[in-house]
């Protein structure tokens, strides 16, 4: 979930972190660091986060005659 309320600290959507590339973020607090990095000063910026890919639907079990009326 996106807001849900224990979130595991990472660097890369820190409010204090800016992306630098594909692999490091600029931390106004502690300098360049790795994405996957964290610290005591996190805090969460929901706005950064980027949440992962729905599943595709199955619709392989479906009949056309669930689809009529």
């Amino acid at each position: 979930m996106l807001f849900r309320k224990k979130i595991e600290p990472r660097c890369s959507y820190c409010l204090y972190c800016a992306k630098l590339g594909n692999e490091q973020v600029l931390c106004s607090r502690h300098g360049v660091m790795p994405m996957e990095g964290k610290c005591f000063r996190f805090s969460y910026d929901p706005c950064k986060r980027v949440p992962g890919k729905p599943k595709a639907l199955d619709l392989s079990k479906y009949e056309h005659e669930d689809y009529s009326l």
